[in-house]
Protein backbone atom coordinates (compact mmCIF):
# COMPACT_ATOMS: atom_id res chain seq x y z
CA UNK A 1 0.00 0.00 0.00
CA UNK A 2 1.44 3.19 -1.18
CA UNK A 3 1.22 5.81 1.68
CA UNK A 4 2.71 9.44 1.99
CA UNK A 5 3.57 11.63 4.74
CA UNK A 6 4.01 15.11 4.88
CA UNK A 7 5.61 17.84 7.60
CA UNK A 8 7.77 20.53 8.19
CA UNK A 9 4.71 22.61 8.13
CA UNK A 10 3.61 25.67 10.68
CA UNK A 11 3.62 28.81 12.07
CA UNK A 12 6.11 31.79 10.14
CA UNK A 13 6.06 35.36 9.52
CA UNK A 14 5.73 36.90 6.55
CA UNK A 15 9.30 36.68 4.92
CA UNK A 16 10.48 33.64 6.39
CA UNK A 17 11.01 30.19 5.06
CA UNK A 18 9.66 27.07 5.81
CA UNK A 19 10.83 23.22 3.78
CA UNK A 20 8.21 20.76 3.44
CA UNK A 21 8.89 17.42 3.19
CA UNK A 22 6.59 13.78 1.85
CA UNK A 23 8.09 10.76 2.35
CA UNK A 24 6.61 7.95 0.45
CA UNK A 25 6.01 4.24 1.50
CA UNK A 26 5.22 1.73 -0.81
CA UNK A 27 6.20 2.79 -3.82
CA UNK A 28 9.08 5.57 -5.40
CA UNK A 29 8.56 8.79 -6.53
CA UNK A 30 11.43 7.88 -9.30
CA UNK A 31 8.62 6.05 -11.28
CA UNK A 32 5.87 8.99 -10.72
CA UNK A 33 5.60 12.20 -11.59
CA UNK A 34 5.04 14.11 -7.95
CA UNK A 35 3.50 17.85 -7.29
CA UNK A 36 2.94 20.00 -4.39
CA UNK A 37 -0.53 20.97 -4.08
CA UNK A 38 -1.93 23.42 -1.80
CA UNK A 39 -5.73 24.23 -0.81
CA UNK A 40 -6.60 27.68 1.22
CA UNK A 41 -9.79 27.89 2.74
CA UNK A 42 -12.51 28.85 0.38
CA UNK A 43 -10.66 28.35 -2.36
CA UNK A 44 -9.62 25.14 -4.96
CA UNK A 45 -6.98 22.94 -4.44
CA UNK A 46 -4.05 24.37 -6.83
CA UNK A 47 -1.15 23.00 -8.38
CA UNK A 48 2.45 24.64 -6.87
CA UNK A 49 5.05 22.83 -8.13
CA UNK A 50 6.12 19.26 -9.72
CA UNK A 51 9.01 17.35 -10.84
CA UNK A 52 8.36 14.40 -13.50
CA UNK A 53 9.94 10.63 -13.27
CA UNK A 54 13.18 12.19 -15.25
CA UNK A 55 13.62 15.03 -12.77
CA UNK A 56 12.15 17.84 -14.44
CA UNK A 57 10.47 21.05 -12.91
CA UNK A 58 7.21 23.10 -13.09
CA UNK A 59 6.24 25.92 -10.87
CA UNK A 60 3.04 27.32 -11.23
CA UNK A 61 3.87 31.68 -12.32
CA UNK A 62 2.52 32.66 -8.81
CA UNK A 63 5.22 31.28 -6.67
CA UNK A 64 7.74 33.90 -8.96
CA UNK A 65 10.42 32.02 -7.94
CA UNK A 66 9.97 31.66 -3.96
CA UNK A 67 9.89 27.97 -4.00
CA UNK A 68 11.72 24.84 -5.21
CA UNK A 69 10.48 21.44 -5.26
CA UNK A 70 13.42 18.84 -4.92
CA UNK A 71 14.21 15.28 -4.42
CA UNK A 72 16.12 12.40 -2.60
CA UNK A 73 16.33 9.36 -4.09
CA UNK A 74 17.66 7.68 -1.58
CA UNK A 75 15.30 8.73 1.04
CA UNK A 76 12.46 8.15 -1.35
CA UNK A 77 11.53 12.11 -0.27
CA UNK A 78 10.11 15.24 -1.81
CA UNK A 79 10.79 18.48 -0.66
CA UNK A 80 9.03 21.91 -0.99
CA UNK A 81 11.90 24.62 -0.15
CA UNK A 82 9.24 27.69 0.37
CA UNK A 83 11.27 31.56 0.66
CA UNK A 84 9.71 34.87 0.60
CA UNK A 85 6.60 33.43 2.64
CA UNK A 86 3.60 35.72 1.80
CA UNK A 87 0.14 35.99 3.89
CA UNK A 88 -1.72 34.64 1.04
CA UNK A 89 0.22 31.35 1.18
CA UNK A 90 -1.42 30.23 4.21
CA UNK A 91 -2.78 26.78 2.98
CA UNK A 92 -2.69 22.91 3.51
CA UNK A 93 -0.10 21.70 1.65
CA UNK A 94 -0.40 18.37 -0.08
CA UNK A 95 1.85 15.68 -1.88
CA UNK A 96 0.44 14.16 -4.62
CA UNK A 97 2.21 11.32 -6.86
CA UNK A 98 0.77 10.47 -10.08
CA UNK A 99 1.67 7.18 -12.75
CA UNK A 100 -0.02 4.55 -14.43
CA UNK A 101 0.38 2.69 -11.30
CA UNK A 102 -1.86 5.17 -9.60
CA UNK A 103 -2.74 8.36 -8.26
CA UNK A 104 -1.97 8.83 -4.21
CA UNK A 105 -2.07 11.87 -2.27
CA UNK A 106 -1.06 12.68 1.86
CA UNK A 107 -3.21 13.79 4.46
CA UNK A 108 -1.17 17.45 4.06
CA UNK A 109 0.20 19.79 5.92
CA UNK A 110 -0.82 23.07 7.66
CA UNK A 111 1.33 26.18 6.63
CA UNK A 112 0.24 29.37 8.53
CA UNK A 113 2.27 32.87 7.29
CA UNK A 114 1.00 35.36 9.90
CA UNK A 115 2.82 38.50 11.91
Amino acid sequence: QVQLVESGGGLVQPGGSLRLSCAASGSHFSIYNTGWYRQAPGKQRELVASITRGGSTYYADSMNGRFTISRDVAKNTVFLQMNSLKLEDTAVYYCNMDGARGNYWGQGTQVTVSS
